[in-house]
């Protein structure tokens, strides 16, 4: 790879480099689900081109890979343009041989930014603060399961054999010895997450079997993003080196807890940085409380993304250290929108909402639509909940059916997402809704069919 080409990368792609001559580029964008697509060129090919064309039809599949019309949009797949985002090139550290990965810019041909891309999504929510002079930040926190090899779908879920030969246990959560159960996994995870220059904050046994948390630093949310978008790829490379599964599914194992992708938001000025969270006597500013007033209001139409699937609410449920509300509270984890233990200066909110299935840049941009709306209408927030929330009102749609229709009838939430986007989203999970509504479940065979 040519030596200019080289110098545009980030310092750990360049020190992976260093140890080894490029083989393969693999050029990436996230579709709808969050699955990578893209294309794998030599790296001889791809230091020769600028940019190459994908069909803007990969943001028309359904996650059974199965494609959607969209009411008054032509079928006819255009080309977009993608063009490599340099400084998100990475290792891919578990290849056999020595290969980058490359998130693209994705435009059409007259070099607009193409809405129903999810990352330009995430970009013209972030675009909106940056007009103002505010930077949002985001913190994310990671949860999923280490699981036994699954090559059966109509077999249930189970947990992985561990280092003793049992299978790991549940009710376990922060107990460091059913992490190092499977420690060669949590080994190659911070080994790979080195080599491509990502920082993990910590990780750490979560309430299920085999359940993990991982978490991250905080920081601009496109970057987080993009690193939770590698991050899935190369946790799943991970195990399956180590003969078990990584799945981001909310909800994988029947009776145990789902996982979710906890958001983390604070705003500062660009400008000098100060928290607009915080007032001068360094108690709850009018953003801050509006902020959250926003959440409250809105979070129900963006629940579609936050919980795309129809396992996504399964994990919903009282008393599994899932929120069923939209109550906010001081370090209180019943609450959906928690206010952390935190300085003046780190003064953050928590929601608690998303799950791990979502596409990340989708979630992230849906909750910080809904944080910036109630800046923009100055909405103030119900009072801080004292107490056990899971005994408040169920503040958020239960199933995805529930769920889409509010995203559909949601004006404001949508002029900030883009119409665009809204209505490819819309299409394709309403496709995959009548799909999963076709499956008969054993459950229906088991109970309904010699009974009613």
């Amino acid at each position: 790879m040519v030596r200019s080409l080289l110098d545009k990368l980030p310092a750990a792609a360049q020190a992976y480099l260093e140890k080894g001559k490029i083989d393969e580029v693999e050029c990436v964008i996230a579709d709808l689900a969050g699955v990578a697509r893209g294309k794998a060129m030599p790296g001889p090919k791809f230091a020769e081109q600028t940019h190459f064309y994908m069909p803007n039809s990969v943001f028309l599949q359904t996650i059974t890979g199965d494609w959607t019309n969209i009411p008054g949009m032509p079928y006819t797949e255009p080309d977009m343009v993608l063009t490599p985002d340099f400084s998100t090139a990475t290792a891919a550290p578990w290849t056999a041989d020595w290969t980058l990965q490359v998130i693209h810019d994705i435009h059409d041909q007259e070099g607009n930014p193409v809405g129903t891309a999810p990352r330009n999504v995430l970009k013209r929510v972030v675009g909106l603060f940056e007009a103002q002079g505010l930077t949002p930040i985001v913190a994310p926190e990671m949860e999923f399961y280490l699981v036994a090899p699954n090559t059966d779908p109509a077999k249930e879920v189970e947990p992985p054999m561990g280092r003793s030969g049992r299978k790991a246990a549940a009710k376990q959560a922060y107990s460091m010895s059913a992490v190092d159960e499977y420690g060669p996994v949590i080994d190659d995870i911070y080994d790979f997450a080195e080599a491509q220059g990502f920082e993990i904050d910590g990780i750490m046994q979560e309430g299920g079997a085999g359940q993990i948390e991982l978490n991250m630093r905080h920081g601009d949310p496109v970057r987080l993003a993009d690193e939770i978008f590698f991050f899935k790829r190369m946790i799943r490379e991970a195990a399956l080196r180590h003969n078990c599964y990584a799945t981001f599914m909310a909800k994988p194992i029947q009776n145990e807890p789902g996982s979710a992708m906890h958001i983390h938001h604070s705003v500062v000025e660009t400008k000098g940085g100060r928290n607009i969270f915080t007032d001068e006597q360094g108690e709850d500013s009018e953003a801050f409380l509006h902020f959250i007033g926003g959440m409250q209001r809105h979070l129900p139409s963006v629940v579609a993304l936050l919980a795309p699937y129809v396992n996504s609410y399964r994990r919903y449920v009282r008393d599994f250290a899932a929120p069923i509300n939209l109550e906010w509270g001081r370090d209180n984890r019943t609450t959906g929108l928690r206010v952390p233990v935190s300085s003046p200066h780190s003064r953050r909110v928590e929601n608690r909402i998303a799950g791990m299935d979502c596409n990340p840049y989708l979630a992230i941009a849906g909750s910080l639509a809904c944080g910036w709306l109630g800046m923009e209408e100055r909405l103030p927030p119900a009072p801080a909940f004292d107490g056990d929330a899971y005994d408040s009102d169920e503040g958020i749609p239960r199933t995805f059916g529930e769920a889409l229709p509010l995203f559909a009838e949601a004006t404001a939430v949508r002029d900030v997402l883009g119409g665009e986007f809204c209505k490819v989203y819309e299409a394709v999970k309403e496709a995959e809704y009548t799909e999963f509504l076709q499956v008969i479940s054993p459950w229906e065979r088991e109970h309904l069919l010699l009974n009613v």
